[in-house]
């Protein structure tokens, strides 16, 4: 429910305004270099803080490494890593709590919880925990120094100049969304397990995980259903397997082809707008308007890259290390 992977397995734990959020990773290798500083260049990517759109919400993201490390470097047990919530408002949330907001997971989550849920911030509900994945993902990354991969927003607001679409949230004053692309450069030959471990099976189903998220597409994507076949065949060129077009996105038959990897993040608008909206009070069994108050993103893609990079980077560790193409122990010395 709340793990990801089969041997680079991730857990999340954790609500946007209780004592703090972190994460935990089994299965990383022993002797992989590992301190503090290694995670501080994602972590602030991943901030809201003075960037225009993002939320105002500040927090310093320390992460504190709490077991799994020892002189510097991984043990092979498993990595806890915590980190603090300093700057909450709940009593934002206090207020708005009878009109579940349209769009979030506010009403379903009081339905299968029973009430007992942790709405303050979204609770377990809110891209706060994300800053988890980020932190899995540094791991993730510095397993694969060979891999390049890189995510970044092409897209805001149905608008290519990203500043362009954020300005048309803040004139409207209502929330927008956005598309994030990914490439992963250097993939080896092989990574997969069909039928239902495909590489786009797998990648999909951590991506779906990241909150707002409303599609993903490989390669040409939907595209493709508008093409002849012999327009979307990647022709190969050569033994090592280059295509002389990427259709596919890296991706054939749910293995790598040793291409590079490409697909497209879809995220919807923010739930958490500033406009006003019409939807049930629950208390009152009656439905009225209301303008949801506290510190939310404009556009919660602005700040999706980093997140989008790390899911990646979990994913093919995982599939690595299936592969046995990362060693249980590291030579780092």
């Amino acid at each position: 429910m709340n793990s990801f992977g089969r041997l680079f397995r991730v857990s999340v734990f954790g609500e946007s305004h209780g004592e703090g959020v972190g994460v935990v990773i089994d299965g990383c290798p022993a002797g992989l270099p590992l301190t503090q500083n290694d995670f501080l260049a994602d972590l602030e990517r991943r901030k809201g803080g003075m960037q225009k759109g993002a939320t105002p919400r500040k927090e310093d993201d320390i992460p504190q490494l709490k077991s799994g490390i020892f002189n510097g470097k991984t043990t092979g047990f498993p990595i806890m890593i915590f980190f603090e919530n300093k700057n909450v408002r709940s009593q934002d949330y206090e207020k708005q709590r009878s009109i579940p907001r349209p769009g979030h997971a506010d009403w379903v989550a009081h339905q299968k919880f029973g009430g007992y849920e942790d709405y303050r911030g979204s609770g377990h509900f809110s891209a706060r925990l994300t800053v988890g994945l980020v932190a899995a993902g540094v791991i993730a990354k510095k397993l694969m120094p060979e891999l390049n991969i890189e995510a970044k927003l092409i897209e805001a607001g149905g608008e290519r100049d990203i500043e362009k679409g954020i300005q048309k949230a803040i004139e409207a004053k209502d929330s927008v969304g956005g598309i994030v692309e990914c490439r992963v450069q250097n993939s080896p030959v092989g990574l997969g397990e069909p039928y239902f471990d495909s590489v786009e099976s797998v990648l999909s189903h951590i991506l779906f995980s990241i909150p707002a998220v409303r599609g993903v597409e490989f390669g040409t994507g939907f595209a493709a259903a508008r093409m002849f076949g012999s327009e979307h065949n990647d022709a190969i060129v050569d033994m090592s397997g280059k295509t002389r077009t990427n259709h596919a996105g890296g991706i054939v038959g749910g293995i790598t082809n040793g291409n590079e990897i490409l697909f497209r993040v879809a995220f919807k608008p923010t739930s958490s707008t500033p406009k006003t909206q019409h939807s049930l009070n629950w208390d009152s069994g009656k439905t009225e308007d209301f303008s949801v108050k506290g510190r939310h993103d404009l556009c919660v893609a602005l700040r999706a890259p980093v997140i989008v990079e790390a899911a990646t980077a979990i994913t093919l560790a995982d599939f690595m290390l299936c592969a046995q193409k990362i060693s249980p122990v590291l030579n780092c010395e």
